[in-house]
């Protein structure tokens, strides 16, 4: 360990600061590890405090419910409020965060989430700003693989076909021509500014609305590319008659590319697996090589090595002949640890220090990199998003400790833009006072419902059996939440200026259902909503076509009370059947075995996890936190007992063991020595006394055990 001052820190760490994040800065040594000493003196007790409280006040809550079985809403209302869970209805105050970049304030579109612990898929995520239609409709069951549709290698023309028939009907609606469809479109030229389209009739006809022309690339007379610009997003139509695709048409398209992901998140939280300073230096070094902009990646794929960098930016000409350009890639902010977890890669005063203090001051001298090329934020703004704070006082204290940390840097005050998830109960009832101390640096906020469901179970743990997973979806508190936060965010001025963000899809491979289900994201007035992939991004970029989200927000009405159905746990009413119960036990267990054997086994903090029906879902600690939590509850209140619980852990870890049987790295969940089926029984058995249900401090545990052996 190095030592300077009351601080010890992990070789791994010292040398990645030393060689590798402190040159070109312009910052000593001496001066970084002093102040991050300093904040550490500042905060550390006021983190221990916060925690205490959180801890205190769940208690308080047990032992209430257990007293009060049947309370009535203003009975438990009052007793929230007496303990300090439950701050006063106060008038709501407007946001003022200054210097925002138009990707979380001006624009809406679709949030890319990417564990940051993986290169290539960082640098799939940042350049996912641009991503073709064509691909995303022709690679996934947006279009049938039966028959004479199926996908096939090399290029089907009959399902390239029926693709052609979705991106023209999405043309077509969205920059609708004067006459005729771009599926008779045979050429396209730019004359006194407007662009002509020539129909195969040889008649020539315009776009109704004239002003969605946004440039080309090369020539007036025969472009190479077609820019159109609606609600704000860019769809270029790229043309090139020789390509084999864009022989396929008329008009010569070879491509159609959207503007996708406007911005996206690298993880270090839910996503990523970092129990570890080697974990957490590789993490710090991946978001580095964003912010100054070299990151890269050699992979094999397909028989053939590939090398992926940043995308630069894309240059055209307006519709009067100016160049201009437009980002090449999304703008990216970073998730941070909560105020709960640890590490060891720096000791204070002998002990672990609070490892969401190292990835906040880590995370801004990353970005300090940036701050001269302004190749992410054109302001020079900082967007790490903070997950699981409970109230607002943690809100209050993550925004007092970036205030020191920007003093330390010398940067601007508010220069750190906060994103707060509404994933905690305690911050869904208190809202607004979240936001408000908050006001000078908020830039989102984001339903995390699959966490938010996870604390909901955990806080009435002692209240009573809480329903089926099925059931939950569909719990009055659940439908509030949701509404909420969206009514909230524009009472506190989110229009136009901030982001309202909506949860994950988790189905990977059902983008045909995405596309049918998450436009309600878009409908409900939030301006962004999470997807698992650049694919998924292309595709939910279509619902901001078809809504304007400005629109929606302007007509919507936010005066509704959410608080009652927010404080109504979502218990069982009528018993569940023998057959019910042991149908959600094999279904939960599954899915954990499922997701923490490779967790535990490989480090891998996000995959897409076979259920029972072999159905790929996107699994992260926040899916794994609703099965332990529900498996928790049913065993405190003797829906299911042990024997039962074992029992099904045996059959499903011979189900996990089948569905990864093609899998090198698996180890067998079967047998005395497997360190993840003791992860995942320890969730199940030791959940109900987990701090608010997370999952992490028994992962990271078995984790660490299992990279030692």
């Amino acid at each position: 360990m190095h030592t300077i001052g009351n601080i010890d820190i992990h070789p791994v760490l010292y040398d990645f600061v030393e060689h590798e994040l402190l040159p070109d800065l312009g910052i000593t040594s001496a001066c970084f590890w002093g102040n991050f000493e300093v904040l550490l003196h500042r905060y550390t007790p006021a983190n221990a405090l916060l925690l205490k409280e959180r801890d205190a006040l769940q208690a308080q809550i047990d032992q209430w419910h257990i007293a009060h079985p049947h309370p009535t809403y203003e009975a438990q209302k009052a007793f929230l409020q007496d303990i300090g869970y439950l701050l006063p209805t106060s008038s709501v105050s407007p946001i003022h965060a200054q210097n925002l970049d138009p990707e979380v304030s001006a624009l809406a579109g679709p949030q890319l989430v990417v564990p940051g612990d993986n290169a290539r898929y960082v640098l799939n995520a940042a350049n996912a700003r641009w991503t073709s239609l064509l691909d995303a409709l022709y690679g996934t069951d947006m279009v049938p693989s039966e028959g004479e549709l199926a996908q096939q290698t090399p290029y089907n023309p009959l399902r390239g076909e029926a693709v052609f028939q979705e991106v023209f009907r999405f043309l077509d609606t969205t920059f609708p021509l004067e006459n005729g469809s771009f599926s008779t479109a045979t050429g396209f030229h730019v004359h006194e500014n407007t662009l002509h389209v020539t129909l195969a009739n040889a008649s020539t006809t315009r776009l109704k609305n004239a002003a969605l022309f946004s440039g080309i690339q090369g020539p007036k007379d025969a472009p190479a590319s077609v820019l159109f610009c609606h609600h704000g997003l860019h769809v270029e139509l790229v043309l090139n008659s020789a390509h084999p695709i864009g022989k396929t048409n008329l008009a010569g398209i070879c491509d159609v590319v959207l503007e996708a992901a406007l911005s996206a998140i690298v993880d270090f939280e839910d996503s990523v697996a970092a129990v570890d300073v080697d974990d957490k230096t590789h993490l710090y070094r991946t978001f580095l090589g964003l912010m100054r902009g070299d990151l890269s990646a050699t992979f094999e794929a397909k028989g053939k090595t590939s090398h992926r960098t940043l995308a630069k930016d894309r240059l055209f000409l307006a519709p009067d002949g100016t160049p201009y350009s437009l980002k090449g890639r999304a703008l990216l902010l970073v998730r941070n640890v909560g105020l709960h977890m640890q590490t060891d890669a720096i000791l204070f005063q002998g002990e672990p220090i609070f490892e969401g203090m190292l990835d906040g001051y880590m995370s801004v001298a990353c970005a300090l990199h940036e701050r001269n090329t302004r190749n992410n934020s054109v302001h020079g703004s900082m967007y790490i998003v903070k997950p699981k704070c409970h109230g607002p006082k943690e809100i209050a204290h993550v925004c007092a400790f970036f205030s020191e940390v920007e003093n330390a840097f010398h940067l601007p005050a508010n220069t750190v833009k906060l994103g707060i998830m509404d994933e905690e109960r305690r911050t869904s009832v208190n809202l607004s006072h979240c936001i408000d101390a908050a006001k000078e640096r908020v830039f989102f906020i984001n339903t995390g419902f699959l966490d938010r469901t996870g604390d909901e179970i955990h806080t009435c743990m002692t209240r009573g059996a809480v329903l089926s997973k099925e059931g939950l979806k569909k719990a009055r508190w659940l439908g509030a939440y949701e509404a909420q936060n969206v009514a909230v965010g524009l009472a506190s001025g989110f229009a136009e200026r901030a982001q309202i963000g909506k949860g994950m899809w988790t189905l990977t491979e059902k983008m045909r259902r995405m596309v049918e289900e998450k436009i309600a994201h878009v409908q409900s007035g939030a301006s962004t909503a999470w997807v698992p992939s650049p694919v998924a991004a292309c595709l939910h970029a279509l619902h901001y076509h078809a809504v304007e989200v400005r629109a929606v927000q302007q007509a919507h009405t936010h005066d509704a009370d959410f608080l009652e159905a927010l404080l109504t746990p979502p218990l069982q009413e009528t018993p569940l059947s023998e057959e019910t119960k042991q149908h959600e036990v094999e279904n939960a267990i599954q899915s954990i075995l499922g997701y923490v054997v490779r967790w535990v086994d490989q480090g891998i903090g996000c995959s897409k996890v076979l259920d029972r029906n072999n159905e790929a879902l996107m699994e992260d600690r926040a899916t794994l936190r609703i099965s332990s939590q529900l498996l928790a509850n049913w065993l405190h209140h003797g829906l299911i007992s042990k024997p039962q619980t074992e029992e099904a852990f045996e059959a499903m870890a011979v189900v996990v063991d089948a569905q990864n049987a093609n899998d090198p790295k698996h180890r067998s969940l079967l047998g005395a020595n497997s360190v993840a089926m003791k992860a995942a029984k320890a969730l199940v058995y030791e959940g109900a006394a987990q701090p608010n249900g997370y999952t992490e401090f028994i992962l990271h545990a078995w984790r660490k055990r299992a990279k030692e052996n």
